[in-house]
């Protein structure tokens, strides 16, 4: 049987330029690769350290996020610091969907929407619980 080895998000953006800019600065990404074809991105790879994803213009049966519309697919960053990554993804104009805080399930973190529609959720570990204290919590929850 063939092996997989490796499953890379592919970001579908209205605004190929404008979203390598947010990237490389909210995120520190680097872009790997970018190739266009009339002006339009039609492939981008970016790494933030050991960690990749691809970006493209909208097109080719490809549309990007509604604006206002939640997309299917969330990204989940987990980082050192979710205030810190938060805080940066903020200063290059993400929105806030839910405020970093403390979670019940042992992590501290939010979300936020990027300027393109996709959402971010980054997740710091808050402290070492097993599985079963983690649902024990939860199922504490009113």
């Amino acid at each position: 049987m063939a092996e997989i080895f490796q499953l890379t998000p592919k970001l579908v953006v209205p605004d190929g330029a404008a979203a390598l800019a947010f990237y490389t600065e909210a995120l520190g990404a680097a872009v790997e690769e970018s190739y266009t074809v009339d002006g339009r991105i039609v492939h981008a790879s970016l790494t933030v350290g050991a960690l990749r994803f691809e970006l493209k213009d909208a097109g080719d049966g490809d549309p990007a996020p509604t604006p206002g519309q939640h997309p299917p697919v969330l990204m989940s960053l987990g980082v050192t610091d979710a205030d810190a990554v938060t805080d940066r993804l903020l200063a290059a104009g993400a929105t806030v969907v839910y405020p970093v805080s403390d979670h019940d399930y042992g992590s501290r973190g939010g979300r936020v929407v990027d300027p393109f529609g996709h959402h971010w959720m980054v997740s710091a570990p808050a402290g070492t619980l097993t599985p079963d204290e983690v649902q024990a919590r939860l199922d504490a929850l009113p």
